[in-house]
């Protein structure tokens, strides 16, 4: 995967904290917009973490793709993506638990959703 490089380990943080924060919304604050009644759902959890483990995946074959290429490009783009979309599901739970958001930061979520949608 390239080594347990900060970036790296900031995306398995941030992917951590996402699925916890997920954890959360549903299991204590029945208010999930990924199950039919907000709560907790282990099928729904197992797709998380499987999405999350696809999301890696990812991070290796851009890294692979690096070396076939001779650069140092395409897994530091795909990871930062990946942590560009964990921030934003991290936010989406506060939000769903009743966190106050900035409105900067819903204004900022809704670029970056808008950016990604056209690529």
């Amino acid at each position: 995967m390239g080594g347990f490089t900060r970036d790296l380990k900031t995306l398995i943080l941030l992917m951590a904290i996402d699925f916890l924060s997920g954890l959360m919304v549903a299991g204590i604050f029945k208010n999930s917009n990924k199950t039919r009644n907000g709560a907790l759902s282990s099928k729904t959890g197992f797709k998380g973490i499987g999405k999350k483990c696809i999301a890696l995946t990812f991070v290796l074959i851009a890294h692979r793709l690096d070396l076939l290429l001779g650069m140092n490009f395409a897994r530091s783009a795909v990871i930062f993506a990946y942590i560009a979309n964990e921030l934003i599901s991290i936010i989406e739970n506060a939000g769903l638990m009743g966190v106050p958001v900035p409105q900067v930061i819903k204004k900022a979520i809704d670029i970056l959703k808008e950016k990604s949608e056209e690529n």
